[in-house]
């Protein structure tokens, strides 16, 4: 009970300062981009909750867009994400975005292997301008073992209140793993980039993994003074993404 308290006591402390970070920004006029990526399962909804939970809904967006349209195929593929993208004071989430035509797109056949080809190519100089507009644009993963995602999975259908979250790519999510592995690691290595990197997020643990992103989050967004007084989140739980981290089990296999 006592881990608990401290646990709640923690994540107070870390939203609040998200509400002075949040005001700051809009007196300052800063454009935020969170982009939220994982694997199903892995919370990225709990977590976006959390984070949001006491900001200014005038000011903060959460952007989770539904397959696009027949006219939308036909526009040039970050069109649907730019006419999303914050103006002064604004923070945008998305919960999943432009990296779907990198990840399940891939595995399920959603678009063709040069449109996928030439995705990979394409973001990291989408983003490049988005950085250089002045946007600060920060990018997370978070990442779960097949056993934990299974539980997790089995829960959503088992559980009437999380009916909504039941989703027809669920079933697909657990045979073909070895595949989402295949396009997590492409799609990490080809978009990370020193102007724009990835964080990753083990996130078997839902309260650490929410905690670690909001105080990494607040790191790359707070003004000094309130930057300052965030711990860095725990190494083991959030690291920079590295080549590595696909072979020495940071990032489950």
């Amino acid at each position: 009970m006592g881990k608990h308290h401290d646990d709640e006591d923690d994540l107070a402390a870390l939203q609040l300062a998200l509400v002075k970070a949040q005001a700051a920004a809009i007196k300052a006029g800063e454009r935020t981009v969170l982009v939220m990526e994982g694997r199903d399962g892995a919370g990225k909804d709990g977590t976006i909750k959390r984070i949001v939970e006491h900001l200014s809904p005038r000011v903060t967006r959460v952007v989770a867009l539904p397959k696009p349209s027949d006219r939308e195929r036909t526009q040039w593929f970050f069109q649907r994400y730019a006419v999303q993208l914050p103006a002064a004071g604004e923070l945008v989430i998305f919960n999943r975005s432009w990296y779907n035509r990198g990840g399940v797109e891939v595995v399920m056949g959603f678009s063709t292997p040069a449109e996928q080809a030439e995705f990979l190519r394409d973001a990291p100089d989408f983003e490049r301008m988005l950085v250089e507009s002045g946007i600060r644009l920060v990018k997370v993963w978070l990442d779960i073992d097949k056993d934990e995602q299974k539980k997790r999975l089995d829960a959503r259908r088992e559980e009437p209140l999380k009916a909504l979250k039941v989703s027809d790519l669920d079933a697909v999510a657990q045979t073909k793993w070895l595949d989402y592995s295949a396009a997590r690691d492409a799609m990490l290595t080809r978009t990370h980039t020193a102007i724009a990197p990835w964080v990753c997020v083990r996130a078997d643990k839902k309260p650490r993994a929410r905690e670690a992103v909001i105080r990494h989050l607040l790191r790359q967004i707070a003004p000094v003074d309130i930057a300052a007084g965030v711990d860095a989140p725990d190494p083991k739980i959030l690291f920079p993404f590295e080549a590595a981290a696909v072979t020495d089990g940071r990032l489950a296999p």
